[in-house]
């Protein structure tokens, strides 16, 4: 039997591995610019591991923390993408194919910030219930 992770059912976390494998895809044009390479690696990577170390939080408080820092790596990874379009190191074709899985990406993080920020403000004992 395979084992099932929290963060295995989350579209969330497909679309960044998708995204993650993406980056990967453009290694070799962005051989020209490794500083900005390392930061879209580092960033994409950063996107998928808090969704998954978010998923398998408890507190919902601390769930939506994962995701809100997921979701401010992933608007990091669109700000790279858009400039290394720019200046001509990844083609149009394959940044806008990195900026529409960052676009699904969002959205569905914001989503699930604001869900546990509803499910941390219902229970008795937190902040904002005080």
């Amino acid at each position: 039997m395979i084992p099932q992770f929290d963060f295995s059912r989350l579209e969330a976390y497909d679309l960044a591995a998708e995204f993650v494998l993406w980056t990967e895809a453009q290694r070799h044009s962005l051989r020209r610019r490794p500083h900005l390479a390392h930061q879209l690696h580092r960033a994409a990577t950063s996107v998928a591991l808090n969704i998954a170390e978010g998923a398998g939080e408890f507190r919902p408080r601390e769930k939506a923390r994962f995701y809100r820092m997921a979701r401010r790596s992933a608007t990091e990874c669109a700000g790279v993408v858009d400039l290394l379009a720019r200046i001509g190191t990844v083609e149009a074709e394959q940044a806008q194919r990195g900026e529409v899985l960052l676009a699904q990406i969002l959205p569905l993080l914001v989503t699930m910030c604001r869900n546990q920020e509803r499910k941390a403000s219902r229970v008795p004992g937190t902040a904002a219930t005080k």
